[in-house]
């Protein structure tokens, strides 16, 4: 399989830029059905710089005891080596070097959870036929879960991928579309994450904006069959990511609301973040 990859968009403000580079190819970025896009061009430009005012689902089963669960557990107990002048085992370089302090012992401290930083890998890419309200739900679910893993401590950054597969090539390109530690744009996150835009406007933009033989071959070939991101396709100082599974439309999870809150939370206590 030959990988074929853009490099990747370290900030919302490179990813707008690779977007409105001047196309290459009348492209289906610029020049889809608004109906099958979600939206305008011009649309899904203002959208991605004010962002898509839609409510996070809050309700006391689900959200609301999710934010109190977030809380819990804050800290760990880890076992550290302390060295002074007894303990339970020898350190040999510390005694050969004359260190008085040359004993070693396993000493438990309390190490808190909070200030982890969770990077999220979330696919751009799904089918053509697949329904807005799917994307929507998905999208939705996630970003609510999100801020309740930011309300406990927690930073989070969130890329989007896309992958298509042609013949024997992958290709590939990710954004970041929050950052850790930043102030977290909700308006922005909904939109990147929930709104058919991000794809079927701005990511089909960036690739055909690409060079003419690159962005005419995507293009007739519709940008590929949607496919698995992959660790390996964030730069390599991000490490161990949680990387979502591309949305397919028969997928039971996102066919409403709740059940995709439910599968996101389900993913997020798996991971450690939340408590049972």
């Amino acid at each position: 399989m030959t990988e074929i990859a853009l490099p990747p968009l370290y900030s919302w403000h490179e990813f707008l830029e690779a977007v409105q580079r001047p196309e290459t190819i009348p492209g289906e970025g610029r020049h889809a059905h608004d109906v099958w896009a979600g939206g305008s061009w011009e649309e899904a430009l203002r959208l991605a710089v004010d962002g898509w005012s839609v409510p996070l689902r809050d309700t006391e089963v689900t959200v609301g005891a999710l934010r109190e669960r977030a809380g819990l557990g804050a800290s760990v107990t880890t076992l550290e080596p302390a060295w002074d002048v007894t303990g339970s085992e020898v350190d040999i370089g510390a005694y050969v070097a004359g260190v008085p302090e040359c004993m070693v012992d396993a000493v438990p401290r309390q190490t808190s959870r909070r200030g982890r930083i969770v990077a999220f890998l979330v696919p751009a890419c799904y089918s053509n036929r697949t329904p807005h309200s799917l994307i929507r739900n998905r999208g939705i679910a996630l970003a609510t879960l999100c801020s309740a893993i930011i309300a406990a401590g927690h930073s989070v950054e969130i890329w989007s991928g896309f992958v298509g597969l042609i013949d024997d090539h992958r290709a590939n390109a990710v954004a970041r579309v929050v950052s850790a530690g930043e102030p977290l744009d909700l308006g922005r996150l909904i939109f990147a994450v929930a709104h058919p835009l991000m794809l079927r406007r701005l990511w089909f933009a960036v690739w055909d904006a690409q060079e003419p033989d690159l962005a005419d071959w995507m293009c007739d070939e519709a940008y590929g069959l949607p496919s698995h991101c992959l660790p390996e396709d964030l730069p390599e100082e991000v490490t161990d990511p949680y990387v979502f599974p591309y949305l397919k439309p028969e997928d039971p999870q996102w066919t409403n609301l709740d059940t995709a809150l439910d599968w996101c939370h389900t993913m997020f206590t798996d991971l450690g973040l939340l408590e049972e």
